[in-house]
């Protein structure tokens, strides 16, 4: 089971921390001519849990492969203070285990990677899969799952190597709304517990705002930073926050920046769209 969070409400503001990330003036032009992304100016803060929240098209995916390494810029710069690639785990849309694998295995994954031999990451896998409420699964492979449990174990790959940075893609869109709102509430104990880093992918206004301490509204056609939204709601969050007035509240400000942004795109039209998995 998950560890509980702190005792007592704990302030947005207190998991501020010193610069981890800075892009600065970012754009992603691709081969064809179209461009993801224009002008990004975003500072990651250490401890952050940050939502990129934009309709498709407007370069979320993007910024976040070019965090991860896995694209290049075509202008700007993104400076790492204090972590490296090496200390980032992902979780993609899709969970992407191994069919052929077990739970253990998958998991084990990563460490494998980096030399580390099975019998040795026994003790670490085992405490990730408890983390992620999947003990007792070790021998089952993806087929034998439901949705939501591979996720967990994607999620659990991608902690085991306890790295500083989470980068989360749209991690939950596909599942139910139950199964959904259960993973938001084991993200969060997770992150209150271990204070790693998050940069979080959505379309959900409701599940940025359950979320995150920051929200990074973008607009398309070019992508860009169109607003940035504190949500300064004390953590832990449960199903008390989700069904308060302050959330609502936030939910409903959340979704005014976001019609404006989307509104801004649609004045700026440059042809046709742009998917945001690009």
């Amino acid at each position: 089971m998950l560890q509980q969070a702190a005792a007592g409400a704990q302030p947005s503001t207190a998991r501020e921390g010193e610069p981890l990330l800075e892009l600065r003036s970012v754009g992603k032009t691709f081969s064809n001519g179209v461009t993801a992304l224009q002008g990004v100016d975003l500072s990651i803060r250490q401890g952050d849990f940050l939502s990129l929240l934009g309709p498709s098209g407007c370069g979320k995916s993007t910024a976040l492969r070019l965090i991860a390494g896995l694209s290049s810029p075509t202008s700007g710069t993104i400076d790492w203070r204090r972590a490296s690639g090496a200390e980032l785990g992902f979780v993609f849309q899709e969970p992407t285990l191994l069919p052929w694998a077990n739970v253990f295995d998958n998991v084990w994954l990563p460490l494998r990677l980096r030399g580390v031999p099975r019998a040795k990451a026994a003790g670490a896998i085992a405490e990730m899969l408890e983390r992620v409420r999947l003990t007792g699964f070790e021998q089952a492979v993806p087929r034998e799952l439901s949705g939501g449990m591979k996720m967990r174990v994607s999620i659990a790959r991608a902690l085991v190597t306890r790295p500083r940075v989470l980068l989360m893609d749209e991690p939950f869109a596909a599942l139910d709304e139950i199964t959904r709102f259960r993973l938001n509430n084991d993200l969060l104990e997770l992150w209150n517990d271990e204070r790693f880093t998050v940069i979080f992918v959505t379309h959900s206004v409701f599940e940025s705002v359950f979320l995150s301490n920051r929200i990074v509204v973008m607009a398309a056609r070019p992508g860009r930073v169109f607003e940035e939204v504190d949500i300064e709601a004390p953590y832990p969050r449960d199903e008390a926050f989700r069904t308060s007035s302050d959330y609502a509240h936030l939910c409903r400000r959340t979704s005014d920046v976001l019609a404006a942004a989307m509104h801004s795109a649609g004045k700026a039209g440059q042809g046709g769209s742009l998917h945001d998995g690009h």
